[in-house]
């Protein structure tokens, strides 16, 4: 069964921003991509206050349940920023990388997927039946061994990126990118990376390395991303233009069946031709397996292990093409819109707003308003065109 998207209703956050308004033209300003800053007024009268004393009442006052416990972290670690895990504190300064890797057949399968923290999955370009491509933020990404393969850039994955303060790792793309990779809040990196002799075209033998990796077969050696980040003068760690944590993790796990106008989504098909990506929740691991054209995506670099993620975003933008080679954008600058939060069998609606070009991209529940809280774990999240909004399949 199809389930169509209500009608969003978000007349309140037209307030928070005016759509002809580019927060990324003005470069000279980290901070100009934020929205404003909204004031929590607390009352005055305290809500555990005691009755007054009177000896003619002989029931007890209502016990009052006490504030819960400030969670204790394990030693040396804390919780990651992109998943909730317990990571090394080492990390916790460190700034993750994107990297753009291809999704066309021919490219599979793939290598260091089930390492990343984050994978975006988009359309890349009109053509090609409406191709898609992967976007794979890594936090831990020092002793990176194979990550890719690596392919081309679009305008949408330096905004992205740069929500994340993330190194975008890609090889090249078309000139509309250029006005995006070289604000100053886009740190990236472009071609030149791993070549492997693994039997396929050129196009498909491009991988991410950490260190210096030298072809047995041709000889040749390759910069990793320790020597290519350091001659580019990039910081490793957070800069200035890093705008905090994108999401709330709970402490325990999270039901939303009993969430109002939640939906039962244990089988998701995604409205993406070329590839006919899929998402099917997992009893087991309570985990959601992706597999496209036809079959389970497995990591080459993980003894072939099927990919699959705790958390499942899905929401909806409209696209803009450039030119007749489906060159395109997503339209997703100071816009807003609707979509759903996946966890364990069941989903709710969600609504997104992101002011500027690496402005946060805030996910809310569409019920309470709030915040999205996720359960602790890995993250997909797809981008689907409002063309193909109803050809989106959750039962």
């Amino acid at each position: 069964m199809k389930r169509r998207w209500m009608p969003l209703v978000a007349l309140t956050m037209a307030a928070m921003f005016t759509l002809t308004a580019c927060g990324g033209d003005n470069a000279a300003d980290a901070n100009t991509n934020q929205g404003e800053q909204s004031t929590i007024v607390i009352d005055d009268k305290d809500p555990f206050e005691t009755p007054d004393y009177n000896p003619e009442v002989t029931e007890a006052p209502e016990e009052i349940t006490p504030e819960p416990e400030e969670e204790v972290a394990p030693e040396g670690m804390y919780r990651s920023e992109l998943t909730g895990e317990w990571i090394s504190v080492d990390l916790k300064d460190q700034r993750p990388i994107a990297a753009m890797v291809d999704n066309e057949k021919t490219a599979l399968d793939h290598y260091g997927i089930n390492d990343c923290d984050i994978v975006y999955e988009m359309v890349n370009s009109t053509l090609n039946n409406y191709i898609t491509r992967l976007m794979c933020i890594k936090k831990d990404w020092v002793g990176t061994e194979q990550l890719g393969s690596i392919r081309s850039a679009r305008p949408t994955n330096f905004m992205l990126a740069g929500e994340y303060n993330a190194i975008l790792l890609h090889d090249g793309g078309p000139f509309y990118i250029d006005v995006y990779r070289t604000q100053p809040y886009s740190n990236n990196i472009s071609g030149g990376f791993a070549r492997f002799s693994n039997g396929k075209p050129s196009t498909y033998t491009e991988y991410v390395t950490y260190d210096t990796y030298k072809n047995p077969k041709t000889g040749k050696s390759y910069d990793g991303l320790k020597t290519r980040i350091e001659k580019a003068k990039y910081t490793t760690t957070y800069n200035d233009f890093y705008q905090g944590e994108h999401f709330n993790f709970s402490s325990k796990e999270l039901d939303l069946s009993g969430e109002s106008g939640s939906i039962t989504a244990e089988k998701i098909a995604l409205p993406f031709p070329h590839n006919s990506s899929k998402l099917d929740y997992n009893a087991e691991t309570g985990t959601y397996d992706y597999s496209e054209y036809g079959k389970p995506h497995v990591d080459a670099a993980d003894d072939n292990k099927v990919t699959t993620f705790k958390n499942v975003i899905i929401y909806r933008a409209g696209l803009t093409q450039y030119d007749e080679n489906g060159y395109m954008v997503y339209d997703i600058e100071n816009n807003w819109g609707s979509g759903y939060y996946i966890t364990d069998g069941h989903g709710i609606s969600i609504n997104w707003v992101k002011v500027g070009q690496n402005g946060l991209t805030e996910f809310t529940n569409a019920e309470t308003g709030e915040k999205l809280t996720m359960n602790v774990g890995k993250t997909y999240i797809a981008i689907v065109p409002k063309s193909f909004w109803d050809d989106l399949d959750i039962k």
